[in-house]
C-alpha cells in the first residue's frame, strides 16, 4: 500500500497535462503500428515496420499522407483499424475516455479536465460536461450525415454494400480532416460532381472549425446565447476569408494549367475544394505535382495556417495567424496592445501566438534540412532543385496535418519517413505542448537591468 502511494505520488508530480497528453498520442500510435504491422492488416504482403508505423502516424496525426495504397494494400480488417485511428486521433483518446465517464456518471480527474479544458474550450467554463459529451454527439451526427450523403451518390457505382463502406470511410476521414480514401486517385473521379465536393467539403469545415464553435452556434441558432465570443468571430471570419481567397487565388492561377478544358462548374468546384482540403485535409481532385508554382506557394501558406484550435485540424491555426495580423495592424495604428471589437487579446496570448509561429517556422526549417540530407538521389542540379521543392511541401503537409503530396511519399527512404513521421507528431501535438511535455515545471521569471538593441 506504501509503494502504491509513493509510486502515485511520483507520478502524479512528474505526469503534467502536457506530457499525458503527448504520451496518449504515442501510445495510439504505437498501438495502431502494432495492428497494421499484422500479416491480416494487409491484403498482400505484410507491411514493413516502418510503413505500419509511418501509416499509424499519418491516421492517428490525422495527416492522410501514405507511402502505401490504402484501398489496395491493406485488407479490409486494416482499412477498419486506419478508420479507428484516424477516429479516436481527430478527437483524442483522452477525449473519448472523458465522454465514457461522463456517460457513466463518473467524475474526472482535474489533470483531465484540465487537458480537456484546452483542447477544446478558449476559457473555463461551467458547461464543461455538456460541451465534452456534445463533442461526442456532434460527430456521430455530423458524420452520420455525411455518410447518408455519400452513399445516395455512390450507390450509382458501387454496391450497396461497398457504396455504404466507402461513404462511412471517407466521411469519418473528412470530418476528422485525415484525407485517408479509399479511392487511389482520392476524389479525382469526383471533381465535377457537386454533391460529393459539397458535402466532403462541408464535413471538412465543420470538423476544422472547432467544437466549441460548433456548441456556440448550436445554442445561438436555438435562442440559448445572445451573442458569440470574440474567438467564434475570429474562426468564422478567418476560415471564410481563406477559403474565399484561396479558391479565387486557385481558380486564376490554373485557369490556364490544369482547369483547360473543364467547365466552368467544375472548375469552380476544383478551386473551393483545393482551397479547403489545404488547410489540414489531404483530399484532392487533381494532381498536386502538376499545379503552378504560384498555386503550390499558395498551398504551403494555406496549411502553414491550418485550421481552428479545438479542431480535428493541424497548423499553427486560423486564431494565431489572425492575431499576428491584428498585431501588426495595432502596431502600425500606435497601440501598444492587440485591440479587436472592443476587446484587447491578453499579451501572454499574443507572446504565446509569436512563439508558437516562430517555433513552427524552425521544426520546418530543420526536417526539410533533414528530408534533403538522407536523400540518397543522384541526378542533375535542375532535377535536385524539383526534389527540394517536393521535400518542402511535404514538410508543409505532415506539419499542417494535411496530407497532400506532390507525389515525393511513396519515394522516400526509411530514414526520410521517421523524419516525416516526427513532423507529423509534432503537428498533431503542437511544438509548445511537446516543450511543456519536457520540461515539467516552470522557472520562475527573472528580470535583469535593460538594455536596448537595434531592430528593424
Amino acid at each position: 500500500m506504501k509503494l502504491y502511494l509513493i509510486l502515485k505520488a511520483f507520478f502524479s508530480r512528474r505526469l503534467t497535462p502536457a506530457r499525458i497528453f503527448a504520451i496518449s498520442f504515442v501510445l495510439l500510435i504505437l498501438l495502431g503500428t502494432l495492428a497494421l504491422w499484422f500479416p491480416f492488416a494487409a491484403s498482400r504482403q505484410s507491411l514493413s515496420f516502418t510503413d505500419a508505423l509511418f501509416a499509424s502516424t499519418s491516421a492517428v496525426c490525422v495527416t492522410g499522407l501514405a507511402t502505401i495504397d490504402i484501398g489496395k494494400d491493406l485488407s479490409f480488417i486494416g482499412q477498419l483499424i486506419t478508420l479507428f485511428l484516424f477516429q479516436v486521433g481527430g478527437l483524442g483518446i483522452i477525449t473519448f475516455s472523458i465522454v465514457l465517464f461522463a456517460l457513466m456518471g463518473r467524475g474526472i480527474s482535474f489533470k483531465g479536465r484540465e487537458i480537456a479544458q484546452s483542447a477544446f474550450m478558449h476559457t473555463p467554463s461551467r458547461d464543461f460536461y455538456l460541451i465534452i459529451k456534445s463533442v461526442l454527439r456532434y460527430t456521430l451526427i455530423i458524420e452520420g450525415i455525411g455518410t447518408a450523403l455519400l452513399f445516395i451518390r455512390f450507390l450509382f457505382d458501387f454496391p450497396v454494400e461497398k457504396a455504404l463502406y466507402h461513404a462511412l470511410y471517407n466521411a469519418v476521414s473528412a470530418f476528422n480532416n485525415c484525407g485517408y480514401s479509399l479511392f487511389p486517385d482520392s476524389m479525382t473521379r469526383y471533381q465535377g460532381d457537386i454533391l460529393v465536393n459539397v458535402t466532403i467539403m462541408l464535413l471538412i469545415i465543420l470538423g476544422g472549425i472547432g467544437f466549441i464553435v460548433l456548441h456556440e452556434l448550436t445554442d445561438k441558432f436555438r435562442g440559448r446565447r445572445k451573442r458569440l465570443s470574440l474567438h467564434t468571430k475570429i474562426v468564422l471570419i478567418t476560415t471564410s476569408a481563406l477559403i474565399l481567397i484561396g479558391a479565387v487565388c486557385i481558380f486564376f492561377m490554373e485557369k490556364h494549367n490544369v482547369l483547360v478544358g473543364v467547365s466552368l462548374k467544375t472548375a469552380v468546384l476544383i478551386s473551393f475544394f483545393q482551397s479547403v482540403v489545404a488547410r489540414t485535409a489531404g483530399f484532392s481532385t487533381v494532381d498536386i505535382g502538376v499545379l503552378t508554382n504560384s498555386s503550390i506557394l499558395l498551398l504551403l501558406f494555406l496549411m502553414f495556417v491550418g485550421a481552428s484550435p479545438g479542431s480535428t485540424g493541424g497548423g499553427v491555426k486560423n486564431t494565431s495567424f489572425a492575431i499576428l495580423c491584428l498585431l501588426i495592424v495595432n502596431r502600425m495604428r500606435g497601440n501598444e496592445n492587440v485591440n479587436i471589437a472592443n476587446r484587447t487579446i491578453p499579451s501572454e496570448l499574443v507572446d504565446r501566438t509569436i512563439s508558437i509561429i516562430f517555433a513552427s517556422v524552425i521544426i520546418i526549417g530543420v526536417i526539410t534540412g533533414a528530408l534533403l540530407l538522407f536523400s540518397t538521389s543522384e541526378g542533375a542540379t535542375l532535377a535536385k532543385r524539383t526534389e527540394f521543392v517536393e521535400y518542402i511541401f511535404e514538410t508543409f503537409s505532415a506539419f499542417g496535418t494535411v496530407g497532400l503530396s506532390m507525389g515525393v511519399t511513396p519515394r522516400l527512404n526509411d530514414m526520410q519517413k521517421y523524419m516525416i513521421i516526427l513532423m507529423m507528431f509534432i503537428g498533431r501535438v503542437g511544438p509548445l505542448t511537446l516543450a511543456f511535455a519536457w520540461y515539467s515545471h516552470r522557472k520562475k521569471s527573472i528580470t535583469y537591468a535593460e538594455e536596448t538593441i537595434m531592430v528593424g
